[in-house]
């Protein structure tokens, strides 16, 4: 959810020399057929699930998730949200202000349920237990490796009021149907087993595979969701031609059939008064923008008709930086909570074009690459954000930091601003500056907690967004930004499809970089320590000039050192961490660069060694390219007026 170019022909030339990795997969094909009342806002559903057991291991049995069932007065996800709601954070609740206190609100024809009516396995009729939002099935019959088996399922729903990203009668955008996490989906089971999480409030993880949704619903709905509409020849709307209208029917019902493949998830959204927008990029994808139409409101209009060629335009960027799109479609849908990615097919309450290119990108890193988001929600989100920063860098050709400049000379008493422009590196300045807020604020926990578990939403998003985002950018300042853009395509194009985690990352930085990196992983990941340096002294002996570096907090680092001269010249001192057994490329071909010999991790202090006279020095300064996150800048720079 919401929050450089690199030579293919360097990529190709590193690619024949790494391996392709394995890693088993379970497989999924879906057949749905839906039956929707909008009056009764229920519905009924059959479901065939051809469940493929690609893993060494007999499972004796299987689990559901059955999201809707959250949305009822008394739930884990009513009750933790409320709980939540007493911690104050900078003075302010922590409430997902989604959620709040709505849930226990919900009268009976506003809650949410999915209740199964029967499942047979093979034909078998299967026992099952509830668990609130999911479903465990002890099989009669165990699945044994390398095998496949049938379920069949009856299952009937209420879709609740809106609440959280699912949901009927939208309060700010009137949004009819928002149905995310609307079908009993079966958990993911992977190399490290069984993945039954309840849905409490954060993100998801699945099964990769091929699903054939129709939906039956009232005629005077217009839908859109995953997948392509197969039969667009006899709906109409636009999906058989531009601009086309619903064609006419004497049935109360029209079919809406979908088809997706090799997707984990399955979206879909319907209103009465959705206007379609659709270009195909050539060569590329169809995509389509589908909102709500506000009568006489030009504005709205004209902002979501700005979503298609901004989409358009940013397509070739994305792709040169992050791999190839490789679907047929991609739908921006107004409906849910905020912004909520799903298979080819976004939710969006408004069409603000930094939340469109956040969950775009959301196809790459939690549509392809599908990291269990409950362990590694910062594998996503917070790369996700990194990308986004970096689209839209690249679409108003400016920076972020530029907005912040601008905005700073305009309100120069806001102390965030000054910290902004004062401390943050020229992109990705706002994460930056969300992670020091976080550090401050002492309520940072790491990364590898599990999503549900954080114990403030505060603490969960900056670390996964802001945290999440530093780490990618961090990384470029270790091995070197080029090598990082690099590590980008090749985890891409070696681990779609495969659910990676933190460790299959860092390999792939490895191979590329040559440097050792599992000491970042595990200071950054796995720990709340922080990174702090400082210029501590510095003198002269027989002609040498020398400056001492010190560590002040408690995660080491590479130091870029730069010396600014009287004559105007400048030099890079760099030194490695003897964790590296490495060191990144220069940066700056214009600069002279002089690699010294490796910091010692254990040593809280380096001194760096010049030929030249102390008073020849006019400033030293510790990573001006601020990439690294130092939580304490004031003391990186020295200037001296001899």
């Amino acid at each position: 959810m919401k929050k450089v170019i690199f030579g293919i022909s360097a990529l190709l030339s590193v690619c024949v020399s790494i391996a392709q990795p394995s890693r088993w997969q379970q497989a999924v094909k879906y057949n749905m057929n839906i039956d929707m009342d909008v009056n009764s806002n229920r519905f009924t559903g059959k479901q065939k699930l051809e469940y493929t057991n690609n893993s060494p291991d007999v499972l004796k049995r299987v689990f559901y998730h059955l999201y809707f069932n959250a949305f009822q007065p008394g739930s884990s996800m009513d009750v933790r949200s409320q709980e939540l709601g007493k911690i104050m954070v900078n003075g302010r609740a922590d409430w997902d202000g989604r959620v709040r206190d709505r849930i226990a609100k919900l009268k009976p024809e506003e809650i949410g349920y999915q209740k199964i009516v029967s499942l047979k396995m093979n034909g078998v009729a299967q026992p099952f237990k509830y668990h609130e939002t999911i479903l465990e099935v002890n099989l009669t019959k165990p699945i044994a490796p390398k095998t496949k088996v049938i379920f069949e399922m009856e299952f009937e729903a209420q879709v609740p009021l809106q609440i959280r990203r699912s949901g009927r009668d939208n309060p700010t955008t009137g949004v009819r149907y928002s149905m995310a996490q609307w079908y009993p989906k079966i958990c993911e089971y992977d190399y490290e087993g069984w993945h039954p999480t309840p849905y409490i409030a954060r993100e998801f993880y699945g099964v990769w595979g091929d699903f054939d949704v129709t939906i039956h619903i009232d005629k005077n709905y217009k839908l859109g969701g995953t997948g392509v509409l197969v039969n667009a020849n006899e709906i109409g709307w636009g999906y058989d031609s531009p601009g086309t209208d619903l064609k006419p029917t004497t049935r109360e019902k029209r079919a809406w059939h979908f088809v997706g493949t090799n997707i984990h998830d399955f979206v879909w959204a319907a209103d009465p008064e959705y206007r379609h927008l659709s270009q195909k990029v050539p060569n590329g994808p169809t995509l389509h923008v589908l909102y709500n139409v506000k009568p006489n409101d030009k504005k709205n209009d004209s902002a979501w008709e700005k979503v298609l060629p901004a989409a358009v335009a940013a397509l070739p960027f994305i792709e040169s930086n992050f791999g190839k799109y490789p679907y047929p479609q991609y739908s921006f849908i107004q409906g849910g909570d905020g912004g909520m990615e799903y298979p080819m097919a976004t939710l969006l309450i408004g069409p603000g074009l930094g939340t469109v290119f956040h969950e775009w990108m959301h196809s790459w890193y939690q549509m392809m690459l599908g990291t269990n988001e409950s362990l590694y929600a910062w594998m996503d989100e917070g790369f996700t954000s990194y990308a986004e920063d970096l689209i839209t860098k690249f679409y108003d050709k400016k920076s972020a930091m530029q907005g912040y400049r601008e905005a700073f000379q305009k309100n120069p008493n806001n102390k965030n601003l000054k910290e902004i422009v004062e401390t943050c590196p020229e992109d990705h300045a706002g994460a930056y500056f969300s992670y020091y807020s976080l550090v401050k604020s002492g309520f940072e926990e790491p990364m590898t907690t599990h999503s549900d578990h954080y114990n403030t939403n505060f603490g969960y998003s900056t670390a996964a967004y802001s945290k999440g985002e530093v780490f990618m950018e961090q990384l470029g300042y270790i091995v070197g930004a080029e090598v990082r853009n690099r590590i980008l395509l090749e985890y891409y194009r070696q681990w779609r499809f495969k659910h990676p985690n933190a460790n299959d990352l860092v390999r792939v930085a490895e191979e590329l970089s040559g440097i050792q990196l599992d000491w970042y992983k595990e200071y950054w990941v796995n720990t709340t320590k922080t990174i702090d340096y400082k210029i501590d002294s510095l003198w002269e002996e027989n002609g040498v000039s020398k400056i001492r570096l010190k560590r002040i907090g408690q995660m080491p680092m590479p130091i870029d050192l730069q010396l600014t001269f009287k004559d105007g010249t400048s030099e890079m001192y760099y030194v490695p961490l003897n964790l590296m057994f490495g060191a990144k490329p220069n940066e700056n071909a214009s600069q002279k660069r002089e690699l010294m010999e490796e910091w010692k991790w254990t040593h809280p202090t380096y001194v760096v060694e010049i030929k030249r006279r102390l008073t020849d020095l006019k400033a030293a300064e510790i990573d001006p390219s601020r990439r690294m996150a130092d939580v304490d800048r004031k003391n990186n720079l020295l200037e001296l007026n001899w």
